[in-house]
């Protein structure tokens, strides 16, 4: 993979009103091939820590949504393929979330559409990546003049 820190982002594929889960499974798998191909490290299926309502299969596939680690570098190429592949497919939005950061990308040739992907990558470029499940960065405090009563 690129240098870089990697970073951990979740593509959700939202589908038309016609939409079916076996077509959206079949796309969702679809784009995780077509993801391999870049200069990623990986692209994972997400799966559901808990069962559906009504169901016994905890861990089951989440249909429409994939796991992307890849560093900053190369999440321009992610989004761009993201962007031409789902204008080309029954696929009407898809929800890119990095932390606590998201933007949708939808299947339109827009001047405005490329904006926000360019911003939502440079917001991406100036964060850190998040500490794997280590809570808030402590911060570092000046010490204080002040004695410490007892």
């Amino acid at each position: 993979m690129s240098g870089g820190a990697s970073q951990r982002v979740l593509i959700e594929l939202h589908g038309g009103q016609d939409s079916d889960l076996d077509e959206l499974e079949s796309l969702t798998f679809e784009l995780r091939e077509r993801l391999l191909e870049l200069d990623v490290e990986d692209v994972d299926p997400v799966r559901q820590e808990t069962a559906p309502t009504g169901t016994k299969i905890a861990g089951a596939l989440t249909t429409g949504a994939l796991v992307v680690s890849v560093g900053i570098p190369v999440l321009r190429k992610v989004l761009d393929v993201l962007k031409v592949w789902i204008e080309n497919r029954p696929v009407r939005t898809a929800s890119v979330t990095i932390g606590e950061n998201s933007i949708e990308i939808q299947a339109t040739s827009s001047a405005n559409q490329r904006r926000l992907i360019e911003a939502f990558i440079s917001v991406q470029e100036s964060t850190p990546p998040p500490s794997a499940g280590l809570g808030p960065t402590p911060q570092t405090q000046a010490p204080s003049d002040d004695p410490v009563e007892g």
